[in-house]
């Protein structure tokens, strides 16, 4: 069987080639003005040296644990730029000590027994693909071990209600096997992260994962119909409706709870057929504030496109969507039900309106994207290939860092001209030189999700030092301007200091008291989001 790396992102004979590399390294050392930057070969197992396992699965339950040292490594960080450069030092301090792989809901009710029984710290795991030590051990804790709970054999669309469009499906089954099974019966989840290869359903859940919709439909919220959620306690399953007003709602207190109040084995989801029509178009505009207001024009126009993707010209021409200072906006439609030319020509209307221009938008009635070539081709290329560059990074010296949040659109043009300013000023003192970058994600009625990266040459051995003071201001900057600490990339613990901050006192005193309800010994991903 394939082996995914201990230490990055994918499959251990995935990424870019030694040949890729040093093109790579070349291209960062000329955009820098600077020379040096070699390209350091991956670490290997055999070469990490781990603490013992403190702790071993009981006889009922060895047949499904394992204390494997690749999978322990694996299980030990998610994919954030912290994650990559510990990996890749081969520094593992804080590795679980037993991997669980249950087969059944019955197993994982099991597995989370015996760590309550015997004080053990148990991280629910989907696809480890958290840029936010969402799936991180504590370093510290009178625990006596800890025990990484992976579903990932929990793999399995489990009924299908075609008349209501949903579907019943396993938490621990990732992206594309999710699409496979519901494609014969000409449905989607249509969800697609970034992560989507090495993610699972229930994992986007438990972070409410924002996904391909970058209008209406841009959250995993708006897909949970139900969930059933297995805790300390007891099982927890809601209510499978359409909608209801009778209080508080059962899923909204486990969509976002990032695996501190139980783990989700199951989900009713809301389906859609699968696209039949889609239309797509690139629009350049002269600075990143003219598209952004047309952004905000088609977002409160209603037409609701699936994708409205604005770049910077700087994230333009990383992309490759656009080498003259350009803008350029990744404009798409999709539809299972009618043509989309009409709701196309609009939305060019609204975009000329401010000063965008666009070659003739592509149509299609098929099964391929109407947006592959082009602008949108670059782009979706450059976004599908992003986990396996920011490992490439990491091995030839550069430090790349990203952070997203949300804002009004009142708040917007001052906010957004304070964070690249500030930003790049502490990179640069930082990392001697630097750029920032901004794409708009994510568009709503009433604000836009910015999205910033940070590139910068990095000095060896001293990576996390400059990640932590280039992320501590920046995060620092999103919560004094207004903004939130993250728009889709969950709390973890990395933005835990920052979610204290945002989150009000009243909130945070009442899901301290459900988790002590439903976790009364404080043993799922303590630390996460609330302190035990």
């Amino acid at each position: 069987m394939r082996k995914r790396k201990f230490w990055g992102w994918g499959y251990e004979d995935q990424g870019l080639t030694p040949q890729e590399h040093r093109k790579l390294a070349d291209r960062m050392a000329q955009r820098f003005g600077i020379t040096g930057l070699t390209v350091s070969a991956p670490p290997t197992i055999d070469r990490i040296a781990m603490r013992p396992p403190r702790i071993a699965a009981p006889p009922a339950l060895a047949a499904i644990c394992t204390t494997d040292a690749h999978e322990r490594a694996s299980h030990t960080y998610g994919k954030s730029f912290r994650d990559l450069v510990r990996g890749f030092r081969g520094e593992f301090p804080t590795p679980p000590d037993v991997i669980a792989f249950p087969r059944d809901e019955a197993e994982v009710v099991r597995v989370l027994e015996w760590c309550d029984a015997k004080h053990l710290v148990a991280i629910p795991y989907g696809g480890g693909s958290s840029v936010a030590g969402g799936i991180e051990a504590p370093s510290s804790g009178d625990y006596h071990g800890v025990v990484s709970i992976d579903l990932a054999k929990l793999d399995r669309v489990l009924e299908i209600d075609r008349q209501s469009r949903a579907a019943r499906i396993q938490g621990g089954i990732f992206g594309p096997a999710l699409e496979d099974q519901l494609k014969p019966h000409k449905l989607t989840l249509r969800h697609f992260p970034q992560s989507f290869e090495f993610s699972s359903l229930g994992g986007w859940i438990a972070t409410r994962s924002g996904g391909h919709y970058a209008t209406l439909y841009t959250h995993i919220d708006e897909f949970v119909e139900s969930t059933r959620v297995v805790t300390p306690t007891g099982i927890v399953q809601s209510r499978r409706l359409p909608g209801s007003g009778a209080g508080p709602s059962p899923d909204r207190m486990f969509i976002g709870s990032e695996g501190i109040l139980g783990i989700i084995t199951e989900a009713w989801m809301r389906l859609q057929d699968r696209p039949a029509f889609r239309a797509g178009a690139s629009v350049m505009f002269a600075n990143f504030m003219q598209g952004a207001a047309a952004v905000r024009a088609i977002s409160q126009s209603g037409l609701s496109p699936a994708n409205c993707r604005l770049l910077d010209p700087g994230e333009a021409a990383n992309a490759g969507a656009a080498h003259d200072g350009s803008a350029v906006l990744v404009l798409a439609f999709e539809s299972a039900d009618h043509p989309l030319d009409v709701w196309m020509k609009r939305a060019l209307e609204l975009c000329a309106d401010h000063g965008g221009r666009a070659p003739d938008p592509t149509s299609a009635a098929n099964d391929a994207l109407a947006t592959h070539e082009g602008a949108a081709g670059a782009w979706r290329r450059t976004f599908l290939a992003g986990p396996y560059i920011h490992d490439a990074m990491v091995a030839i010296g550069m430090l790349s860092e990203t952070f997203e949040t949300a804002i009004t659109w009142d708040k917007f043009a001052e906010f957004h001209a304070q964070v690249m300013e500030r930003t790049a000023d502490v990179a640069k003192r930082v990392c001697g030189q630097a750029t920032v970058t901004c794409r708009l994600t994510h568009a709503y009625p009433d604000g836009a999700a910015p999205y910033y990266t940070v590139l910068g040459p990095a000095r060896r051995g001293s990576e996390l030092e400059q990640w932590h003071e280039i992320k501590t201001a920046a995060s620092d900057l999103l919560i004094e301007l207004g903004g939130t600490i993250t728009h889709h990339h969950s709390v973890g613990r990395d933005h835990r200091p920052w979610y204290d901050r945002q989150r009000p006192e009243g909130f945070a005193r009442a899901l301290r008291a459900a988790k002590h309800a439903l976790d009364p010994n404080g043993i799922l991903n303590p630390g996460v989001l609330i302190d035990p």
